[in-house]
């Protein structure tokens, strides 16, 4: 059967760097940095004592706080996002049957911070299994779309997918092929994460994974950077309406881009580190070009992982070379975690935002922070360092791996019709 088009019609943000997507754009193009000391707890105790927090959000702009006392922080974050997502798409009860729109979230984690209070609360106590009612119902990964749909009463597929950093890629890879196979017309995609606390920092800090430059936090995030230590960790949330294109049209809706093709992959090599020649990474964007019925040479910008790790930077930039050849001098790359920190579950989404808004605005925001070249690097590389880079974007990439070798890359392009 003839797979159908699927594309983009609404958008929404909640980052360190902006909480809706105007603000998000923005910053992105200004080079601004959400590194900041952390501000939920002390840190006195803590190896690093920064992070990329979501800056003066209030739940109650978008529910009454009875009921935002039900959701974990995780899930606050995602109805903030998909409100604006779904405005911004213009759905309406007129003009969508609710029982073909589904909601397909990404979460590596979920409610950490119900499951860390819940465990505190009770080893204070006398031993006394008494636990919130909301415990569970808060902190499982997949309670996010399940109060996106109950907000909007869409009746369609509705789940999490959970692949570590990979997770809100995966869930749009999901999206894309329930549209195109014709069991969906519209899907609320993305993800959301709420990981910056005690338990979320110590554990990645017990892995030598965090950046420990508290002496500036706004420039730990250092993609790249010979000087990198390691990512620093972020929160937020965002959301993607994505369409089947003929149903897109007869409502007149507004059309960011099309969704060319999704691929996955896995390393099979490491819990936690990147294969060494990027193996698994090379694998995704093949399959991911593959599934788009592209050329390498099509592409014009790609959004790393870039996570800031002295592996995984070098590991995804040798695949990029492996995969393009001498086009891959051509392609403006850069990684926006240098501003925003890592969003783990949820990076996938804001990253797809970024990758969409370069394309809209022909303009390619910066990988900031950079100041020491990196040897093992290769040079001829456009790295898009420190400065946004005026250029058509076409064709664009956005790039998400997890721990456990989980590899997602989704391709977008301008709508031709």
């Amino acid at each position: 059967m003839a797979l159908r088009r699927v594309v983009v019609t609404g958008l929404g943000a909640l980052t360190p760097i902006g909480n809706n997507i105007q603000d998000y754009w923005n910053a992105l193009v200004n080079g601004v940095s959400g590194a900041a000391p952390i501000t939920y707890y002390d840190t006195e105790k803590h190896k690093t004592k920064f992070a990329c927090e979501v800056k003066n959000f209030n739940i109650e702009d978008y529910m009454d706080r009875k009921e935002s006392r039900r959701l974990d922080k995780f899930a606050q974050y995602a109805v903030a996002a998909s409100d604006e997502a779904i405005k911004d798409a213009g759905l309406t009860n007129d003009n969508i049957d609710k029982t073909r729109v589904g909601v397909i979230w990404g979460a590596g984690i979920g409610g950490l911070e119900t499951f860390q209070e819940e465990v505190i609360y009770y080893a204070k106590g006398d031993g006394t299994p008494k636990f919130n009612p909301f415990f569970i119902p808060k902190m499982i990964a997949d309670i996010a779309p399940a109060h996106i749909s109950m907000r909007n009463g869409y009746m369609g597929p509705n789940y999490t997918t959970v692949s570590a950093c990979a997770s809100s890629a995966n869930a749009l890879i999901d999206a894309f092929n329930y549209i195109r196979l014709g069991m969906c017309d519209v899907i609320i995609s993305g993800g959301s994460e709420a990981a910056i606390t005690i338990a979320g920092m110590g554990g990645f800090n017990s892995m030598h994974a965090l950046s420990t430059r508290n002496e500036s936090p706004e420039t730990a995030s250092r993609p790249f950077d010979a000087t990198r230590d390691g990512f620093v960790l972020g929160e937020g949330a965002g959301a993607l309406v994505l369409e089947d294109y003929e149903h897109a049209k007869a409502r007149g809706a507004k059309i960011y881009c099309e969704i060319g093709g999704g691929g996955m992959s896995s390393d099979a090599y490491h819990l936690t580190a990147p294969h060494p020649e990027g193996i698994g990474v090379i694998a995704v964007m093949k399959n991911t070009l593959r599934d788009a019925g592209m050329n390498p040479e099509d592409v014009d910008h790609i959004n790393t992982h870039g996570t800031s790790t002295p592996l995984g930077d070098v590991a995804e930039l040798k695949a990029i070379s492996a995969v393009f050849g001498d086009h891959a001098k051509n392609i403006n790359i850069n990684s926006t975690k240098s501003m925003t920190g890592h969003l783990l579950g949820a990076a996938g989404a804001i990253e797809a935002i970024a990758s969409i808004l370069a394309m809209q605005n022909s303009i390619v925001p910066p990988t900031i922070n950079h100041t020491v070249v990196d040897e093992n690097i290769d040079p001829s590389l456009n790295l898009t360092l420190n400065k946004p880079q005026k250029r058509e974007v076409n064709v664009a990439m956005s790039n998400t791996f997890g721990f456990g070798g989980h590899n997602a890359c989704v391709l977008f392009k301008k709508l031709v019709d």
